[in-house]
């Protein structure tokens, strides 16, 4: 094992929620494991935000104005954070987490 696996810790990912939780914290539901260094947990948080931010202003803009998604390009932005996230869970997922989110067919 290299230096750069031995840092590499357990952590599972509920997306709906945008939560990863370590081992201890496990009261709360998950859909993935993934095995990632401090940074990359970081990185995954920071597309978490990102995401959220770009929901957020989807559903004010959708309150404000009665568009259909499909025809609002902003959603884009929303669209690219989520599947920016199911990428680095594919990378830094378990066997099992890769092959259910190629199952999904979101990358």
């Amino acid at each position: 094992m290299d230096n750069h696996e031995e840092k590499k810790k357990t952590f599972y990912i509920a997306v709906g929620s945008g939560e990863i939780l370590e081992p201890a914290d496990m009261l709360g539901n998950f859909e993935f494991e993934i095995r990632a260094t401090d940074e990359e947990c970081d990185q995954l948080q920071e597309l978490f935000e990102e995401s959220q931010e770009a929901n957020d202003d989807t559903i004010a803009r959708a309150m404000i104005m009665a568009r259909e998604y499909h025809l609002d390009k902003e959603n884009d932005a929303a669209d690219y954070y989520l599947t920016q996230i199911y990428r680095k869970l594919h990378e830094l997922g378990t066997p099992e987490t890769r092959k259910h989110i190629e199952k999904m067919d979101v990358l």
